[in-house]
């Protein structure tokens, strides 16, 4: 489950004298709206004005990535496959990759030319080799947006250009942010290449974080005179990865300076442990008229939770169970949940999900167990 931290100074802080830290306020940043999200545990840390609607400018460029990493993965598009910029792509404003009408570029480098360099070219010029025309894969965008559970967001084009109908929120873009490290980690390295050299053009990356801190890895920078100067950023430390998403500020360095701030305070006073693996059975459930007389129950993928530096070792957890099943009994169903508290206070709920299928019975078994449940 993907929890939300509320009130964090009742949910995380901890009694005085406790080994853990208390939880301070989050840092107040110059921008107009910031998210900071748990990776491992999928909690917001820290957030203001996450669902205010907001101009993406160049973040936009994260999903048009998505989207050519789901072609590449779907074999709809190769990387040594080439494609030349159509008098759209090479005329469009803004920043680019320099693509030469005369001459094709691999879908390779049009991905580092469209994360390095933030080629408009590059967009539009994948987005016709993907679905035609700009605009068709607009559309896509927007399917794949809903898909990811962006609940705020419409595009319009590829590239960021300002459209009064192109629209996000912080909240949305920390969703797809981490779903391009979740979904497509063989090409999330590319978002920390420093520099892109194409048409013996060389540009840098204009992520600042990428120079100053060797734990930022990723991921996009975006500015419009009306949008400011945006930043999504990763941070990884071992298992540990903090995302932020900082919006609206007045210059490339105060959102380099902010979103590390805010990627500090993420590291500096949470812990995440991990507390269930994938597919191991954390209990059993009892099984009536069914081919097996119980079930394993779990969670589908790894669970993390965030709490106060220091506090996991006074995690408790209270298994809540249905007290039997009927078969058929389908895997996946919510059978139960796990409650989280440090101190007393309330902090998750996981549900626990069946995780093998159990069939019905014969007739002979399906008789005794109605006969057992009558009693019961």
């Amino acid at each position: 489950m993907k929890n939300t931290l509320i009130a964090l100074a009742v949910a995380l802080s901890v009694q005085a004298g406790a080994a853990a830290l208390p939880v301070p306020p989050a840092p107040d940043l110059s921008a107009t709206a910031y998210l900071l999200l748990d990776f491992n545990s999928g909690t917001t840390l820290a957030a203001k004005d996450a669902d205010r609607r907001i101009e993406p400018a160049s973040l936009t460029k994260l999903m048009t990535a998505y989207l050519t990493f789901q072609a590449l993965k779907d074999g709809r598009i190769k990387m040594d496959q080439q494609f030349t910029v159509s008098e759209k792509g090479w005329r469009t404003e803004g920043s680019r990759m320099f693509l030469d009408p005369k001459k094709p570029a691999s879908v390779s480098d049009m991905i580092k030319g469209m994360i390095v360099q933030s080629g408009n070219d590059a967009c539009v010029t994948l987005a016709e080799a993907i679905a035609g025309t700009e605009e068709t894969f607009a559309g896509m965008m927007n399917q794949q947006a809903a898909r990811l559970g962006m609940k705020h967001t419409h595009f319009m084009n590829s590239t960021g250009l300002p459209d009064p109908q192109h629209y996000t929120t912080a909240r949305d873009l920390g969703i797809l942010a981490a779903a391009i490290i979740r979904d497509f980690p063989q090409h999330y390295p590319i978002y920390s290449m420093r520099d892109f050299r194409y048409n013996n053009i060389s540009q840098p990356n204009r992520n600042l974080l990428l120079y100053r801190d060797p734990q930022v890895d990723g991921m996009k920078t975006g500015h419009t005179d009306s949008a400011g100067y945006c930043l999504v950023a990763s941070k990884r430390d071992g298992q540990r990865r903090v995302l932020s998403v900082v919006l609206g500020t007045d210059s490339d360095v105060t959102r380099a300076n902010e979103s590390a701030r805010l990627l500090g305070y993420g590291m500096q006073f949470f812990d995440v442990p991990k507390l269930f693996a994938a597919r191991q059975p954390v209990s059993q459930v009892k099984v009536y008229k069914g081919a097996s007389n119980t079930v394993p129950v779990g969670f589908d993928t790894d669970q993390y939770v965030a709490v106060a530096k220091g506090a996991s070792a006074r995690l408790q957890k209270q298994v809540l169970l249905k007290p039997h099943l009927t078969a058929p009994v389908v895997a996946g169903q919510v059978v139960g949940s796990i409650k989280l508290s440090v101190d007393g206070q309330p902090l998750a709920e996981l549900p626990l999900k069946v995780l093998t299928a159990v069939p019905e019975a014969g007739f002979f078994g399906r008789s005794v167990d109605s006969v057992k449940l009558w009693f019961n």
